[in-house]
Order: structure tokens, then sequence, then C-alpha cells
């Protein structure tokens, strides 16, 4: 990315973060030393394999885990030692989430899921429920406002998803594979979604193992055993060309002559 000169171009910054678990008697290093600096309206993707510590990453981005060691700073403020009321006030006003699996309340209308999104950030309900229609019109799906989650398809379904993670206007919108559930047809509808809303200005970071979808961000990061490291140009842009974002048997890039 460019060169970052202020806070106020920085969104999130990790800064040596470690985050441990103990199996058993065994204490597991999920993390280690991960730096990490992401700009304002930058779009970033996180490549890795099952087991890498993509998850682990993406709980602690959202503030849903804490870090073992290291400092986390979230639009300037440290948020590693919040009490977990602060921790929820700052997910949930300026943290989106988009996962896989959509997780809509089937009995819910669409605006309803959406509205529901807002529920503990002080906004009345008459402003929900009119935010909630516009961000479903930004997403197209103003029509569908009154159906069930049953009643739409898996594609319409990530796009209520969508509609509900930038309602409240975050800072930044997380996505968890959000194109692993659907065909290739749908999955590039939704990744013009997000390109559109990184053309608006909305920073993104997205977890993916699919080097073409990794490829429609601005850079990658590949994570392996717990540590980031940087995809190189040439190789992030053989992603997108049908190219595999490869690692060798220590995780580091296969760097091309142009990286």
């Amino acid at each position: 990315m460019t060169a970052v000169e202020t806070d106020a171009d920085v969104v999130l910054a990790l800064e040596g973060i470690g985050r441990t678990y103990l199996s058993g008697e065994v204490e597991v290093a999920a993390l280690a030393g991960v730096d990490l600096t992401v700009g304002r309206g930058e779009y970033v993707s996180i490549v890795g394999p099952s087991g890498s510590g993509k998850s682990t990453l993406l709980n602690i981005l959202g503030l849903l885990d804490r870090p073992t060691s290291g400092s986390y700073r979230f639009e300037g403020l440290e948020v590693s030692g919040l009490d977990e009321t602060e921790r929820t006030a700052v997910r949930g006003r300026r943290i989106g989430f988009v996962f896989q699996a959509f997780h809509l309340l089937s009995h819910r209308s669409v605006l309803e899921n959406v509205a529901l999104s807002m529920l503990y950030t002080g906004v009345s309900s008459k402003d929900r429920t009119q935010r909630a229609r516009e961000a479903l019109a930004s997403v197209g799906l103003e029509q569908r406002a009154e159906f069930t989650p049953t009643r739409l398809s898996g594609g319409e379904r990530q796009r209520v998803a969508i509609a509900r993670a930038i309602v409240a206007d975050p800072a930044l919108l997380l996505a968890d594979e959000p194109t692993g559930n659907l065909d290739s047809k749908t999955s590039d509808s939704i990744l013009g979604l997000f390109d559109g809303l990184r053309a608006g200005g909305l920073t993104i970071v997205m977890i993916t193992h699919d080097a073409s979808v990794a490829a429609r961000a601005d850079r990658s990061v590949r994570i392996r055993d717990g540590v980031l490291s940087a995809v190189g140009a040439a190789e992030h842009a053989r992603g997108g060309s049908g190219g595999r974002l490869g690692t060798d048997s220590r995780g580091a890039a296969h760097q091309g002559a142009q990286s």
C-alpha cells in the first residue's frame, strides 16, 4: 500500500500479535508475531490453507477474540485492553461482518435482519428501518424487503448479509469466505458488490482460499502456521488470471522475477 503518514489514514494496525491456546498441557501458537497495517479505503485479501490461522486472525480483527501478545490499534485506539462492553460498542458501530454461511434469521424478514444489526447502536426504530431499506437498495434487493431469507437464493442471501454489514456505515468490513457457498456466476456478482464498496471508500479485509477471489483486492497477504507474509504484486496479479497463490513448505511466497 502507499505510505501511511497519520493515524487518520489507518483503520487497523497490528504489531507483534500473537495468540496461543492450550491443547491439554501443550501450548499451541495460532498466531505468531503478526504485523499488518491496512489503510483507510484499502481492500486486502488474506489467503491461507485450512488451519493456517485465518479464523483466529479474523476473530482478533473483529474484536471477537483477544490476542495473547502484541498491539492492535483500531482507528488509532489501542483496543487490546478494552473491556467487553467497550469492545462490543466498537464492534457494533465500526465493524461489519460477512460470513460464508450468511447467518440470517430465517423467521425474520429481510428488512428486519438488516435493521436488527443496529439494535444496540442508539439509532431509533424509524431510522433503523429507513437505513435498512437504503442498504437493501444499495445491493439491489429493495423489492425483497418483506421476504424471509428462506425464499431467497444463495446469492440474494449473501446480498442481504452485505446490506446488514454496511447499514451502520462501518469503518471496516470483514468478509470470511463470502463466496464459499456460491456458484461462479453468483460469486462474481457478489465480488462486484465488494468492488463497488471499495470504490466508495470502504475498507475491506477478506479471508479466502481462492486465488481468483484474492486477486480482486488491492493486495494480498498470506498466512501459514500463524505467520503472515506479503504476496508479491506479480503473484497477486497471476491469481486473477487463474494462477495460484502458492507457498513452499515453510509458507514463504513463490516470488516471480517481477515481485
